[in-house]
């Protein structure tokens, strides 16, 4: 069977062997830009995962910086991304390269409401309020 398509036409295996400047290339403009810009957030992020790649670990880096775009040397590194309220772990994958962080962290949950509360409706002010 062969290897899906993953990033622009290219497999997962091409895709991890792919140059910085490769790949700044294929991106759109956007991300480009803001890779190149290079802000104080996104190079602390990029020294963190430095750091945990020269030593090996297999323990999450924790980050507020959802807007830091997925590069390809960061397929199989797990994160832990802040939604607002917690951080969520996250294992990047190949097809999520070129994306932004923030778009597999979803800041808000699906609110399911309960029974109405006392007075919640015009037919509850005549029940005893307890």
């Amino acid at each position: 069977m062969p290897e899906r398509v993953v990033f622009r036409g290219k497999t997962a295996s091409e895709v991890e062997g792919i140059s910085m400047q490769d790949f700044t290339k294929q991106i759109k403009a956007r991300a480009r830009r803001f890779i190149k810009k290079n802000s104080i957030q996104y190079r602390k992020l990029n020294e963190k995962i430095e750091k945990a790649r020269k030593k090996g670990s297999d323990k999450p880096i924790k980050t507020q910086t959802r807007e830091a775009v997925i590069l390809p040397s960061w397929i199989n590194m797990k994160f832990e991304i802040y939604n607002g309220k917690e951080f969520v772990q996250l294992v990047i994958a190949p097809n999520m390269i070129g994306r932004r962080l923030g778009e597999f962290v979803y800041t808000t949950k699906r609110v399911q409401h309960s029974a109405p509360g006392i007075r919640a409706t015009r037919g509850s002010k005549f029940l005893d309020q307890k």
